[in-house]
């Protein structure tokens, strides 16, 4: 005797831009076509929005409210931001439908919240298209890493400041690259959420819930931005066997505790964190027992954020749940303990080198090595220093003082020295 048909899954979209329209074309002609079903198209001005190809079974509205009132049983939110997603991802929630989302803000902001709300309304609540797009970085944390014993995670997660600074290391100037990437559409007018590393922060504090099982707080994680980058950083880089990239990286402290940043740091060109390029994202994931795990791919654009947005309505569809282990509030600190490069440039006179030795002395920071490349101007002369490994906040005390000197021209610029 044949089973019963399996129901088709209805699915409203909030937010018909890049990612929407591309979550359209695979519901209405993808390999999961006779599995979902979708409903309702919700966008502001939603008739400049109106496609020819989307079936006319589809309902076009410019009204949440219809929406969530509607009999979609999942609702897709790819509008963005905490508000009004918010209160709208809140409001499918308590009326009994899952929600999908790529809403990375909202996530690192409220997911627990709204994870509990979902429970309690037997609702699913999945997020996969929230960091990384289309490389299935979450599933593989929920699903194909639950076992381990996760201690630390450390990636690319940001593929506008990948296209400027892999650009940045062929030769190119930065503020170059940061037109080319508005002009390729990686980058909004206002790149501030990119190049100031926020944009990656919340995505930072979304795998630290899920590979750390830590809470961490998104304001307590330290962002440095691309912004004071020029092509001597990747010079001096090259003379220490490395490029530059923004990393983000937390790991757990002995005491439980999470140490976090996001920012430029130089990455040893045998990492595999070097060998990304363009919008490429990449994630390294190290654990106690299976040691590293790397998840690299194009994360960002609409087709392969809507792959990870149909794969998590397809699992839902399917009845399949991701691995729910808890997580505890954690203190956040960015006392990288690693060797730091530090960029100066002054105008030169004798003792220069002697003042910035004393100031890290004072805080028992030992010099390793010295790098000063001929061909610029005494007038504005650019140099790296080298240091032993240190706590990043010691080594900001003693560049608090060094900044005093009047030979500086500007502040100087510390980066991490990542270790393979």
């Amino acid at each position: 005797m044949q089973g019963a048909a399996k129901k088709v899954v209805k699915v409203a979209i909030l937010g018909f831009g890049t990612v929407g329209s591309s979550v359209a074309r695979i519901l209405l002609d993808g390999p999961a076509a006779g599995e979902l079903e979708l409903t309702h198209v919700y966008n502001r001005n939603v008739e400049r929005k109106r496609a020819s190809w989307v079936r006319d079974t589809v309902r076009w509205t410019d009204s949440v409210d219809e929406v969530l009132a509607s009999d979609a049983d999942v609702v897709v939110e790819l509008v963005g931001g905490l508000d009004p997603a918010g209160d709208w991802v809140r409001r499918a929630l308590a009326a009994g439908k899952s929600v999908v989302t790529a809403n990375k803000k909202l996530i690192a902001a409220h997911g627990i919240e709204l994870h509990a709300l979902a429970r309690s309304k037997d609702a699913r609540l999945s997020f996969g298209a929230a960091v990384a797009g289309g490389i299935p970085v979450i599933p593989g944390l929920q699903q194909g890493l639950a076992g381990e014993r996760i201690l630390r995670i450390e990636g690319i997660l940001n593929g506008t400041c990948n296209y400027i600074l892999s650009g940045m290391e062929a030769g190119a100037d930065y503020s170059t690259m940061l037109g080319e990437a508005q002009a390729r559409g990686y980058a909004e007018a206002d790149p501030t959420e990119d190049v100031g590393g926020f944009d990656a922060r919340a995505k930072l504090v979304i795998l630290s819930r899920l590979a750390l099982r830590a809470d961490v707080p998104v304001e307590a994680v330290r962002c440095r931005a691309i912004t004071r980058l020029t092509s001597v950083d990747f010079d001096y880089a090259r003379e220490l066997g490395c490029t530059v990239r923004q990393v983000s990286r937390a790991e757990l402290a002995p005491d439980g505790s999470v140490i976090a940043m996001v920012g430029p740091m130089l990455v040893p060109l045998r990492s595999p964190l070097a060998w990304s390029r363009g919008t490429e994202n990449m994630v390294l994931v190290g654990g106690a027992f299976g040691g590293d795990v790397v998840f690299s791919g194009h994360g960002a654009g609409g087709h392969p954020t809507a792959v990870a947005v149909v794969s998590d309505l397809l699992a839902i569809a399917h009845g399949a749940g991701a691995v729910d282990l808890p997580s505890h509030k954690a203190h956040v600190s960015s006392d990288l303990h690693l060797r730091h490069a530090v960029r100066f440039v002054v105008k030169d006179r004798p003792g220069i080198v002697a003042g910035i030795a004393s100031a890290l002395a004072r805080e028992a920071i030992n010099i390793d090595a010295l790098l000063q490349k001929p061909g610029h101007s005494k007038a504005a002369m650019p140099f790296v220093i080298t240091v032993e490994p240190c706590a990043s906040s010691s080594l900001r005390r003693a560049l608090a003082e060094v900044e005093q000197m009047d030979c500086l021209l500007e502040p100087p610029l510390e980066m991490e020295i990542l270790e393979q």
